[in-house]
C-alpha cells in the first residue's frame, strides 16, 4: 500500500506544496499584509506633516517681534502665580506691613499716597535725599505733602535715615541683594533695583491705592495734583515733550509717575514688569518706550498720558518758565556729585525767585544744568 506521504504523485490535499515550487497565498494573509502597509503609510505621513507643521511654527515665531512674544507670554502667565507656598508666609507679612504704611500716609480727601525710595547711597548729610525733603519744605504749597510720602527703603542704613526724618518708612529689600551703595547707571545693581521699584509700585496700585512716584533727585516746588490729567489712568513725566499729551513719541522718563489704582493700571504693571525678562539688560525706561505702541496697552483699556515739561521739568528739558514750573528733576546727569552740585544751583535759583517781590520776578529761569546735562 502506497503510502499518503510518498514520492511521486499528489493527493490533492495541498500537503506537498511546501516543497513544490508552486506557492499558494491565503488570501486572509494577503489582506493583512495590505492593511498594515496602509496603517503604516499613514503614520509616516502623520510624522512628515507634525514635523512640517513644527517648523512652520518656528520660523514663524522667529518672524514674531520681541514685543508680541512677550505679550503673548504675559496672557498665559499670571505675576500672581509666581507666589509659591514657600514665600506666601513673608508676602503676606510684607503686604499687611505696606498696608499699614499706606494707610496711615494717605491723603483723606482721596486715594492717593507719594511713594519714592532710598537706599544709603543717597543718606549722607547734604546728600540728593536731605535735598529733596529741602525742596517740600521751600516749595509752593509743598510742605503739607511731605506727611503722605511713604518712602521704600532698601537697606538698614537707609531705614534708619528714614525713621530719624519722621516720615512714613517701609522696608523694601531684597533677599541676596545689597542695594546700600551707589548703583552706576546700567549696572547689574542699578538694573535690579529700578524694576524693583516697579514692583514696589504695583504692589501700591494692587492695594488700592493711587500714587505719585517720584525719584529722590526729583525737587517738589509746587503742589503737582492740580495738574494731573483728570481721565488719564498712568501719566508720566519726561526727558522731552512734543507738545501733546497723549503722543505716544514723547520720551517718558520714569522717575516721575502719577498713576491711579484700578484693573488697567495693575494689568499694565504686571505686563512692565514681566519686561525684564523678555527684554534683559534693558530697563524700566527703556522697556516703557518699547511697549507703548503695543496694542496690548489699548486692549486693556488703559489710557496713558505724557506731562508737559514746561510744568515738570528736568536736565534734559528745562522749562522756560519759573511761574510755571512745578517740579525739577535731575535728568540726564549720571553721577551722585554731578547731580548734588546741579539740585543745589536749582534749589538757589527757586530761593532767589521766591525771595523777589511781586512783580519784581526778574529771574525767570534756571541756570542748569551746569555741569549735567
Amino acid at each position: 500500500m502506497t503510502s499518503s506521504n510518498g514520492g511521486g504523485g499528489g493527493n490533492g490535499d495541498g500537503s506537498n506544496l511546501e516543497t513544490g515550487g508552486y506557492h499558494r497565498v491565503d488570501p486572509s494573509n494577503r489582506r493583512t499584509q495590505y492593511f498594515s502597509g496602509v496603517v503604516l503609510k499613514l503614520v509616516l505621513l502623520f510624522v512628515v506633516v507634525g514635523i512640517i507643521v513644527l517648523l512652520l511654527n518656528l520660523l514663524n515665531q522667529s518672524a514674531v517681534s520681541p514685543t508680541d512674544f512677550f505679550q503673548r507670554s504675559y496672557s498665559s502667565c499670571d505675576t500672581n502665580q509666581l507666589i509659591t507656598s514657600e514665600n506666601l508666609p513673608s508676602q503676606v507679612k510684607e503686604e499687611k506691613e505696606l498696608e499699614k504704611t499706606l494707610r496711615e500716609a494717605v491723603m483723606k480727601d482721596t486715594k492717593a499716597v507719594i511713594i519714592t525710595t532710598l537706599n544709603a547711597a543717597w543718606t549722607e548729610p547734604n546728600s540728593v535725599f536731605d535735598l529733596f525733603l529741602e525742596s517740600f519744605r521751600i516749595g509752593n504749597g509743598t510742605q503739607n505733602l511731605l506727611k503722605h510720602v511713604v518712602v521704600g527703603t532698601m537697606d538698614q542704613k537707609a531705614h534708619s535715615h528714614c525713621l530719624e526724618k519722621n516720615l512714613h518708612c517701609y522696608a523694601l529689600t531684597t533677599d541676596g541683594v545689597d542695594f546700600s551703595g551707589e548703583a552706576f547707571f546700567m549696572s547689574e545693581d542699578y538694573l535690579k533695583m529700578v524694576w524693583r521699584k516697579i514692583d514696589f509700585q504695583r504692589s501700591v496700585l494692587e492695594l488700592g491705592y493711587d500714587f505719585v512716584f517720584t525719584d529722590g533727585d526729583v525737587m517738589w516746588l509746587r503742589d503737582p495734583f492740580p495738574n494731573f490729567y483728570p481721565d488719564i489712568d498712568f501719566q508720566v513725566a519726561c526727558d522731552h515733550y512734543w507738545y501733546n499729551y497723549t503722543d505716544l513719541n514723547n520720551s517718558p522718563n520714569t522717575g516721575f509717575i502719577y498713576a491711579k489704582s484700578n484693573n488697567r493700571t495693575i494689568q499694565f504693571y504686571k505686563y512692565w514688569y514681566t519686561g525684564r525678562e523678555y527684554y534683559p539688560g534693558k530697563h524700566d525706561q527703556d522697556v516703557l518706550n518699547l511697549i507703548k505702541f503695543n496694542p496690548f496697552i489699548q486692549k486693556i483699556g488703559m489710557e496713558m498720558g505724557f506731562l508737559d515739561t514746561a510744568y515738570f521739568s528736568g536736565f534734559c528739558e528745562p522749562s522756560k518758565d519759573l511761574d510755571l514750573v512745578i517740579t525739577m528733576h535731575a535728568n540726564c546727569c549720571i553721577g551722585l556729585e554731578n547731580k548734588i552740585h546741579d539740585i543745589k544751583m536749582a534749589i538757589d535759583d527757586w530761593k532767589l525767585y521766591t525771595s523777589l517781590a511781586p512783580g519784581r520776578n526778574l529771574t525767570r529761569s534756571w541756570t542748569v544744568p551746569r555741569i549735567c546735562g
